[in-house]
């Protein structure tokens, strides 16, 4: 994946709307008491052709919610089901989002622009279908951290204040409004396939399977595996390989999702959808993200398993439509793909090329017991070793036998790394909060961007059709 994405023309396509009158529900946007503009991705709006948009036309779009030109004429609320926390609940859907419009970007892909916080829907249940200002910018910065350390996650596309005082539990209350507004590569999620399951809707469950195959393309199934010509395991093969290297690319990013449920996972192996995200103080396999999460089902070193488990629910959905022996025999891929992906993108991140599943598995095994023992954040470490540079030790003898990559940006010269720990967020949160500030953001958001530069194209995630 390119670090900056390339410039292309507004190309809409909606063919979502094919399964619009099952998968989703017609909704309208909150009308709000205000749409003030605070944050545009001008650089992804660019990849989609919808840049030349003055501030006034976007907020029209992305804060009273006009329709796009071409697109659907209406927003969707998606119907889903899910696991959360593994207990079941076919009480969910989109309370507090949309589907709000569907284009193809230059390299062909389909790209959604989906809400949160765009007010309530069918599926609220008791929530008021709001986010919070704080959210949104939680979300900015979650995404372009990701997005810098080769995650292939979802964009930040807009966020607009609102206007309105929200009371929340969690937070200093009342709290300023917004509506974001994210562009991601689909919004099917497992908890999509789990509802036509729990309804044995089997007609539906295979138009769905088809639109993911043909607007999600990858690679076909391995030569020996059984039943690679059956749409339902083509696809799980494909869920598995996303998913293996989704929860890679958090493993080296040292990042906590805290939220791994089923409807929470993309049948794209796109990451989306950030809440209690944070990023490692230490390398500690432990560390929790979510105050509610008590047992640590969510923690640091559990996302594998987690994404794991997900994938056996999808593979119990979709047994609907196929035998069992073929999606067993796409699971058990998982780990020697989780593997791979790990190796892959642990050199791709220290600025060495790979070796190879078990060398690259060696290295990553030093560079863990050398965190855990000194303690060392992440990104710093990460940072000081990058192509061996300040390495010391056995590190050093296993770093020795890699080839370096060529690193000439002066990101690598700098005193420390960019980071995204608590207390970085809460002092670029309380500017704004406090004085109304918003240039921390905007001076941390180009930074991370310079830090993806210098780092270099992202590995491209597994699964998609070269």
């Amino acid at each position: 994946m390119p670090s900056v994405p390339e410039p292309a023309e507004y190309r809409p396509e909606t063919p979502i709307t094919e399964l619009a009158v099952w998968l989703g529900d017609p909704v309208e946007a909150a009308a709000f008491p205000k749409a003030e503009l605070r944050f545009r991705n001008d650089r992804w709006a660019a990849a989609v052709g919808l840049d030349g948009l003055s501030d006034e036309a976007w907020v029209r779009h992305f804060g009273r919610f006009e329709p796009l030109p071409e697109n659907l004429p209406q927003p969707l609320a998606l119907r889903y089901h899910g696991h959360q926390f593994r207990t079941y609940n076919p009480d969910l859907g989109d309370g507090r989002g949309f589907l709000f419009a569907q284009m193809r970007d230059g390299e062909n892909r389909l790209l959604d622009l989906g809400t949160k916080g765009s007010g309530q829907t069918p599926w609220s249940r008791d929530g008021d279908g709001r986010l919070t200002l704080k959210g949104g910018v939680r979300e900015i910065l979650a995404t372009e951290m990701l997005e810098a350390l080769g995650v292939y996650t979802s964009k930040t596309f807009s966020i607009v204040e609102t206007g309105e005082e929200l009371t929340r539990g969690d937070e200093p209350s009342p709290t300023r409004s917004s509506v974001m507004t994210r562009l991601s590569h689909g919004h099917i999620r497992i908890g999509t396939f789990q509802r036509l399951l729990a309804l044995e809707e089997q007609e539906q469950m295979e138009a769905l399977v088809d639109y993911c195959l043909e607007q999600f393309p990858g690679p076909p199934p391995p030569e020996d595996a059984p039943g690679r010509d059956e749409p339902a395991v083509r696809l799980m093969h494909l869920v598995v390989e996303r998913l293996a290297d989704l929860a890679a690319s958090w493993m080296v990013a040292g990042f906590v999702h805290g939220v791994l449920n089923t409807d929470n996972m993309n049948i794209s192996g796109e990451s989306f959808d950030y809440g209690p995200w944070r990023f490692l103080p230490k390398w500690e396999p432990g560390f929790t993200a979510a105050y509610f999460d008590h047992a640590g089902l969510y923690a640091f070193g559990r996302q594998p398993e987690a994404l794991h488990w997900n994938c056996g629910q999808f593979a119990i959905a979709l047994r609907l439509l196929a035998d069992a022996p073929p999606l067993i025999a796409a699971m058990e891929r998982f780990g020697p793909l989780y593997m791979e992906a790990v190796g892959r993108r642990w050199c791709w991140r220290l600025g060495v090329e790979s070796r190879g599943v078990e060398e690259d598995g060696r290295l990553v095994g030093a560079c863990e017991a050398a965190m855990a023992d000194s303690g060392e954040q992440p990104d710093a470490f990460f940072y000081r070793n990058r192509a061996g540079r300040g390495s010391e030790g056995d590190f050093a003898d296993i770093l020795a036998g890699y080839r370096k990559v060529e690193d000439s940006h002066p990101y690598w010269e700098e005193n420390a790394p960019e980071s995204m720990l608590i207390d970085e967020v809460e002092a670029i949160w309380s500017a704004i909060d406090e004085r109304d500030d918003w240039q921390p953001l905007q001076d941390k958001v180009e930074r991370l961007r310079r830090m993806g530069e210098a780092h270099g194209p992202a590995p491209a995630p597994s699964g998609h059709k070269a």
